[in-house]
């Protein structure tokens, strides 16, 4: 297994708590908890596969992703109360998966042929349309329309992965570069509370 494909996986069992948590906040019950966790997870990639055409979806394939999901609500469902107070840690490692799931999704279109503008969407739209659904299901206005830096920290890491291929840098360079501009621009953002002005 990659690093690429591990932080992968990561990030789908962050995104999962996450989904977890959200549900477990609203009182669902266990199957809400678990379909609420699986299309945090998974949604935005799903989303991503049905539209490029590539069927059946990444996770059909890949029985690894239902199993870290599962291990996900278990984990946050036995130890909901320690998760919660991990409230830092899991948001680290959510930010670790917004710029893993940014590469990814750019990664996969680009493959296909897929135009470069189309695939910083496909990028942008694998890391957050999950958190998007997830918070639609749970009633409570997603987070990219809020003004949090969010789905912009996933545009500006998809131009930069673009601009410098177009250098022809060296391929782990560009991944690298990529993954960390998304997390260093969402850091930042949080840290200095740098938002988008409201209309």
């Amino acid at each position: 297994m990659s690093l690429i494909n591990f932080l992968d996986l990561v990030g789908t069992f962050v995104f999962a708590i996450s989904g977890a948590l959200a549900a477990s906040e609203k009182k669902f019950d266990i199957f809400g908890a678990i379909f609420v966790a699986s299309v945090t997870a998974v949604g935005g990639g799903t989303v991503r596969d049905m539209i490029l055409g590539t069927t059946p979806v990444f996770w059909v394939m890949d029985t690894n992703y239902i199993l870290v999901i599962t291990m996900a609500v278990s984990f946050t469902v036995l130890f909901k109360e320690t998760v919660a107070k991990l409230r830092t840690t899991v948001f680290l490692f959510d930010t670790l998966g917004l710029g893993v799931f940014t590469f990814i999704g750019l990664e996969k279109s680009l493959l296909l042929d897929i135009s470069p503008a189309i695939g910083i969407v496909m990028g942008t739209f694998t890391a957050v349309l999950g958190g998007v659904i997830r918070d639609t299901l749970c009633n409570e206005v997603p987070l990219i329309f809020r003004d949090e830096i969010y789905a912009t920290a996933c545009i500006i890491g998809g131009f930069v992965f673009v601009g410098l291929s177009y250098l022809n840098i060296d391929f782990n360079v560009i991944t690298w570069t990529c993954i960390s501009t998304v997390i260093t621009i969402r850091l930042l953002a949080i840290r200095f509370h740098i938002g988008l002005p409201k209309i």
